[in-house]
């Protein structure tokens, strides 16, 4: 039996983080939740995830802060990073994608299935 691939959702909005954890379940990922960055730091020293569904702007640790520390990590493999977020400003654009984000989708753009989409096709990128 294949094992499911391993989602970190860092969101820090209760309702999104909910939503996301219930989409990626049904679609039969192993998915863990973090509430802003350093939770999520905590989960990478325990878990290395296949995927991190990163929101950026959170409280304590923010998704670049998040990125920063994350780039100097020694994992025994890189999750894939999809930065899921409403800041649709150049410069955290370009900044997340300097700082090792593979992709950068605008959480207004995205519906369920598209969610769904891109983590399907992170997973088989791995």
């Amino acid at each position: 039996m294949v094992k499911p691939a391993t989602i970190l959702i860092v969101e820090d909005e209760k309702t999104l983080n909910d939503a996301y954890t219930t989409i990626l379940t049904k679609e039969n990922y192993t998915v863990l939740s973090a509430h802003d960055g350093e939770e999520a730091l905590t989960i990478l020293k325990k878990s290395t995830p296949d995927v991190i569904l990163l929101d950026l702007r959170m409280p304590n640790v923010d998704g670049i802060e998040f990125l920063k520390r994350y780039k100097v990590l020694s994992l025994s493999r890189k999750p894939h990073i999809i930065v899921f977020s409403n800041l649709d400003m150049q410069k955290e654009i370009d900044q997340a994608y300097e700082l090792g984000a593979n992709k950068y989708i605008l959480k207004a753009w995205a519906s369920p299935k598209e969610l769904v989409r891109l983590v399907a096709d992170a997973v088989a990128a791995k």
